[in-house]
């Protein structure tokens, strides 16, 4: 990959594809947003870095200014800035054990939250990100998220059925694994991302909130790929109105530029020993300067009425599809909010006791459709252990290329699916 323009990239050998993948989640307004990229250009002949622990530099105060206003309660008012999304999850972990003088955690069977130590061991959503790493940090535990496949459980469960069934199973694991006045912190993403792109119903992140009121457990909502105005809200946990106690950010946040940050109040972060939160390159200068002009791009560019729109046209395609008498037994799931929308396809592979295995159904479909979409110009992932493609495009791409996408999308699950 040599050059990225808003929804497009290009290849070496002269390739030019749309990209629904956003680098993960991550080019949020499109590859080199003019804004962004000036900002970043303009900091670099200023000051590129400027050590946290050493002195205060004014990208970040004024990021903090501008992230003030939108978070998704007005008690996150103490901001630490990193590089990586991973490092926002140790951070979290780190102060959950220190501010509650507690060790253990519980986290989400689906979950994903980096690749680094303490982050590995609260990411439950493939074997692949830890195997061969063990022994993991001690003192983690998992529920099941309120998601049919994780409850063995027919896709047309009802919402309250699973929720109620993952908050027992919350219940049970503090009467029987990890005693209350011993659990730091419950962290979940409110939409599952390496997990398969399922969206936490408001009831159930507001039994977790109630369960850590109770008990004096931390709660810690990972935003890393949900965050700025991917779901159509600025924060998606904006949906059920839960407060966090902390929130970590990254991706989106400077649209390319390595940054991310933990977030909580002030009354918890006063807590901390000074000397433990810091590193060399956190809250570098140019990506906190880029991060501002993020901000203020999707003000004065209305992003998310953007997403609003678009999401409506992507989920209209996407029903089509599965009302399609060629194809549409295959497709088993349709779900997500605002521009992170997922498609889940039936497969003979599953577990014999999954309620969605079909053995009519070809083998691999996700990512045999992957790969058509981008022999036909169209750049897009798979995500999960089950065959679910995910749609990241840019939050401003254009009404006709978001047509194009899902033409050539619909296309390509026609052709596997006759090809069997």
């Amino acid at each position: 990959m040599t050059k990225g323009e808003g929804s497009y990239v290009t290849f070496e050998d002269g390739r030019r594809m749309l990209d629904f993948s956003c680098g993960i989640g991550v080019t949020n307004l499109g590859h080199c947003h003019p804004k962004v990229s000036k900002a970043a250009a303009d900091q670099c002949v200023n000051i590129v870095h400027a050590q946290c622990s050493i002195s205060f530099h004014g990208p970040y105060l004024r990021l903090i200014e501008k992230l003030l206003p939108i978070m998704p309660d007005p008690s996150l008012d103490s901001f630490f800035f990193w590089n990586s999304g991973s490092e926002a999850i140790e951070a979290s972990l780190k102060m959950a054990r220190q501010i509650t003088g507690r060790q253990n955690i519980i986290a989400m069977q689906g979950g994903y939250h980096g690749r680094t130590f303490g982050a590995m061991a609260v990411t439950k959503s493939k074997t692949v990100y830890s195997e061969g790493f063990f022994p993991l940090m001690p003192g983690v535990f998992a529920i099941p998220f309120p998601y049919w496949h994780q409850l063995g459980l027919p896709i047309n469960t009802s919402e309250e059925e699973l929720v109620r069934l993952s908050l027992y199973q919350l219940d049970l694991v503090l009467k029987q694994q990890t005693a209350p006045r011993d659990t730091a912190a419950i962290i979940v993403e409110p939409v599952l991302g390496e997990g398969g792109y399922v969206p936490a119903p408001a009831s159930f992140l507001k039994g977790l909130r109630a369960v850590c009121d109770k008990h004096g457990i931390l709660l810690i909502v990972d935003e890393v790929q949900s965050g700025f105005g991917r779901t159509g809200k600025y924060f998606n946990v904006e949906y059920s109105s839960v407060r966090p106690d902390i929130l970590t950010i990254a991706k989106g946040l400077a649209n390319g530029f390595p940054l991310s940050g933990v977030v909580s109040r002030k009354e918890l972060t006063d807590k901390l020993v000074p000397g433990s939160m810091g590193g060399t390159y956190a809250g570098n200068a140019v990506s906190c300067a880029a991060a501002v002009a993020v901000a203020n791009a999707f003000r004065e560019e209305r992003v998310l009425d953007n997403v609003s729109a678009r999401s409506s046209e992507l989920l209209t395609s996407l029903k089509s599809l599965r009302d399609d008498p060629e194809v549409g037994s295959m497709v088993v799931d349709i779900r997500g909010q605002g521009l992170m929308i997922a498609v889940e396809f039936a497969s003979p592979l599953y577990s014999p006791t999954d309620p969605a295995l079909v053995s009519s159904a070809p083998k691999n479909l996700a990512s045999r459709v992957a790969k058509r979409c981008m022999e036909k110009g169209l750049l897009i992932l798979t995500t999960s252990l089950y065959e679910v493609i995910r749609f990241i495009p840019p939050l401003n791409i254009s009404q006709g290329d978001l047509q194009k996408g899902c033409q050539i999308f619909a296309e390509s699950v026609k052709e596997v699916v006759r090809e069997g």
